[in-house]
């Protein structure tokens, strides 16, 4: 068994990137091995006691899919995306201008964060640039070129900003953000990496920025949003299966 403390790194990527990340990790958290898979993986657990499952990646390699089972009953890597009601996806969720879910400016597609203007993270290909807009549909996404993004809403993370992140949080209507739930987020850095990451500990969300901050890109800027949490943080990794309640997903984010 590892201790519970010790970072667990696994790389699997032929991408230059990538690799470079593995090798300045190893500063931090030693050993790296090859294996097939498009990813680095890292578990790991902050001082606060909460435990990160994370998945690097490059944003070439990410597609946003509907779903209509829990994450275990799909054969890809990933995670959960953002939040549905029922049948209805809630967040935004776009290849391109395309939503996961049915047509352009339909109800529960992908194109709208629902009710309010939310962080959604957008990967501008074009630009080769990460942002996090706050926007309430997808048509406000300011891109390069429209068929060449994608775009993950949710709640802005704020980690740049302590001192302005948790009134963020309560405009932009993150669910039950003071109670220990199930968490999960989506988080690029400096380097143009992303991370996507689950906790199976129930915690505040302050608690869950705050394990982001300390254990995933450490000393590295970064910037990032939560995404639905509770039983819907589910994680689908070669090392680790995080079932969250075993829910049906309405939207989920897939490694290809």
């Amino acid at each position: 068994m590892w201790p519970a403390d010790r970072k667990r790194w696994v790389t699997a990527s032929a991408s230059a990137a990538l690799l470079f990340l593995a090798v300045l990790l190893m500063q931090y958290w030693g050993s790296v091995f090859i294996l097939p898979h498009p990813y680095v993986y890292q578990e790991s657990r902050a001082d606060n006691g909460v435990t990160l499952h994370a998945m690097a990646v490059s944003p070439g390699r990410v597609e946003l899919r509907a779903a209509d089972r829990p994450l275990s009953g799909y054969r890809v890597y990933g995670i959960n995306g953002g939040f549905f009601y029922r049948e209805a996806v809630l967040s935004i969720a776009v290849n391109g201008d395309k939503p996961v879910s049915g047509a352009a400016g339909a109800y529960g597609s992908g194109w709208f964060n629902e009710k309010y203007p939310r962080g959604t993270l957008v990967w501008d290909e074009a630009a080769g640039t990460f942002s996090v807009q706050v926007v309430s549909s997808a048509d406000e996404i300011r891109v390069k070129d429209r068929g060449r993004y994608f775009a993950q809403g949710g709640v802005s993370m704020g980690l740049g900003d302590e001192s302005g992140w948790e009134a963020t949080v309560q405009r932009e209507h993150l669910p039950n953000p003071d109670e220990n739930r199930l968490r999960s987020g989506l988080v690029f850095d400096a380097t143009g990496t992303l991370w996507l990451i689950v906790t199976p500990d129930r915690c505040t969300a302050a608690a869950f920025r705050e394990a982001v901050k300390e254990e995933i890109a450490p000393d590295i800027a970064k910037e990032g949003i939560f995404l639905d949490g509770d039983g819907s943080a589910q994680m689908n990794a070669a090392e680790t299966k995080l079932h969250g309640d075993s829910r049906d997903l309405r939207q989920i984010i897939a490694i290809k």
